[in-house]
């Protein structure tokens, strides 16, 4: 309905007023069509009662806590900030706490999985994305004025706008150089590849490499290399984390190559590696032993 495309089209120029990426204006408007098609109704017949029972029913579903939290935050934007309805419900609702620990695979696992990607600008891609703790989209489209070879640094341009700088290993920057100079491409790191190939892509100027591509090349690559745990490529950021903190990097560091706001965010890798679990291996052996009778 026209109706409901202009009010979609309101909401997403006051989402983009308040700062809000690209992809964020997508999932918000996104998680109100699915709310519209859901109850069947047009946008301006929707009720309180509508959004409760769909809140609800995601709830009672056990929706992952992302999707849940995607949604009530696209539909509470709409109808409290767009539409100037200000509902209880919004302030009743909350994502289930979920603490879950991230899939972390091993350093072995790690170059298994980058050994069977095939096609250069995805290998290249993935292991930079390794190396340097990157988000998919910062690693996808990495440009090359963000290389500082002087400092071996990357200028990382970051979730909500937040620019850092990330240690750039020397094996890394060789093998960036080493790719470069097969594209030449003056802007991207990691251009797209079309059907026609790559100097088709760059003459068009088609841009960076798809996340999808990417995503599916490491899929392939991970189920090629009999790896069975559910690891995506975010997996790869959770590791480089992990492994860092292993080798005995401060916390503290790790946090701001990894551009967390918190450091709680950062603690959770203290959970996940051998090293520091490994300390408690005796102690808690120890738990099984009785303790000798005192002789009088």
């Amino acid at each position: 309905m026209k109706c409901d495309a202009d009010l979609l089209a309101k909401m997403a120029s006051d989402l983009k007023l308040t700062g809000k990426a690209e992809r964020t204006v997508e999932a918000y408007t996104g998680a109100v069509r699915r709310l519209v098609r859901r109850t069947d109704k047009p946008l301006g017949e929707i009720e309180e009662r509508d959004v409760r029972q769909y809140l609800l029913d995601m709830v009672e579903a056990r929706a992952a806590r992302g999707t849940f939290s995607i949604n009530l935050c696209g539909i509470r934007f709409f109808w409290k900030d767009t539409m100037g309805r200000d509902w209880k419900i919004f302030d009743l609702a909350k994502p289930r706490y979920d603490k879950k620990l991230p899939v972390v695979l091993s350093r072995n696992e790690v170059w298994r999985i980058l050994d069977e990607v095939t096609i250069p600008v995805y290998r290249v891609c993935l292991t930079t994305i390794y190396s340097c703790g990157l988000r998919l989209l910062e690693g996808a489209t990495l440009q090359v004025p963000q290389i500082d070879s002087d400092r071996m640094q990357l200028h990382i341009h970051g979730k909500g706008g937040r620019d850092r700088f990330v240690r750039l290993p020397e094996g890394t920057l060789l093998m960036l150089r080493s790719f470069w100079r097969t594209h030449q491409c003056p802007l991207w790191l990691f251009p797209a590849t079309t059907r026609k190939g790559l100097k088709h892509s760059l003459a068009t100027n088609a841009g960076p490499v798809h996340r999808s591509s990417l995503q599916g090349a490491f899929r392939r690559a991970r189920d090629k290399a009999g790896i069975r745990k559910k690891a995506h490529i975010h997996t790869l950021r959770h590791s480089y984390a992990t492994h860092l903190l292993e080798a005995g990097v401060n916390l503290r560091l790790i946090q701001t190559f990894l551009g967390h706001t918190s450091a709680r965010t950062t603690q959770i890798y203290t959970h996940l590696t051998r090293e520091v679990c490994a300390t408690a291996k005796n102690p808690v052996n120890r738990l099984m032993k009785r303790p000798k009778k005192k002789t009088s």
